[in-house]
């Protein structure tokens, strides 16, 4: 596999399967469990960020390209949604090309998806924060790309459940990115806006609205460790992801700056 350097990124996907290929998937995935049910992982060192970061970049176009291929075909919305995140991502020539690269690797017949996530696994050992923002990403592009219909959501289920990351879970982050700019920008302007866009706050949060005024800064900072770039970095989240790290952190500030608004803590 080629090495690239802390500039590299990832990203996208996620929705609903069942039946053959679902079976499939869990058959991909089952020596995933077996190798993590003989603890070897737990007694391997951790990897160097800089090969962190290369297997995550890899990875994460890769299973891409996987999940956007599980029905039969990439669509055009597909291919935008990729591509969209590439942008966001910012990467730059070199980095793109390898990024697209990885993709069509992914989509292509025969790839072996269970050996992706067992890499993934492997990098991402003691690095939670880092498994989180691999399926936050995988689950941003499922939304571009299909809205999460057809047989991704099973798939990144069981991707998920593979690297710790629990279905209960996935919805929550789900329902995070669905939040089209409710905590940003213009202020609501109807009663129910301004109620949906607080609700919506605590769901950044992930806490609800009876939580004591200690309970939301204990929450705020929990947030703000989990995506706060610096630390993603030095854990081997490439260099070209963190722009997707900082806009969770600016979500996250301006919940919480909402929240407090409104309970005149602020």
């Amino acid at each position: 596999m080629a090495r690239w350097t802390g500039k590299l990124i990832g990203g996208v996907i996620g929705l609903f399967a069942g039946g053959p290929i679902g079976a499939l998937v869990g058959g991909l995935l089952g020596h995933q469990f077996d190798h993590a049910a003989d603890g070897s992982d737990e007694l391997a060192p951790q990897l160097p960020p800089a090969e962190v970061a290369q297997r995550f970049f890899a990875a994460t176009f890769e299973i891409m390209g996987y999940v956007a291929k599980a029905d039969g075909r990439v669509s055009e919305a597909e291919i935008a949604a990729a591509s969209a995140i590439m942008e966001q991502l910012k990467l730059d020539d070199a980095s793109r090309r390898a990024a697209i690269e990885c993709f069509g690797r992914g989509k292509a017949p025969g790839f072996a998806l269970g050996d992706a996530v067992a890499s993934l696994q492997r990098a991402c050992r003691g690095r939670a924060d880092l498994r989180r923002i691999f399926m936050e990403i995988q689950l941003r592009a499922a939304l571009g790309g299909s809205d999460m219909a057809g047989p991704a959501r099973q798939i990144l289920q069981r991707i998920g459940a593979s690297l710790g990351v629990s279905a209960l879970e996935l919805a929550h982050l789900e329902a995070v990115l669905r939040i089209r700019g409710s905590t940003a920008g213009a202020e609501p302007s109807s009663a129910a806006a301004r109620q949906g866009a607080l609700r919506d706050a605590y769901e950044v949060l992930e806490i609800n609205d009876t939580a004591t005024d200690p309970e939301v800064a204990k929450a705020y900072r929990r947030q703000l460790s989990r995506h706060h770039p610096d630390k993603l970095k030095a854990n081997g989240l490439p260099e070209s992801m963190l722009e997707h790290a900082k806009e969770r952190t600016r979500q996250i500030i301006e919940a919480y700056d909402l929240i407090r608004k409104t309970r005149g803590t602020g």
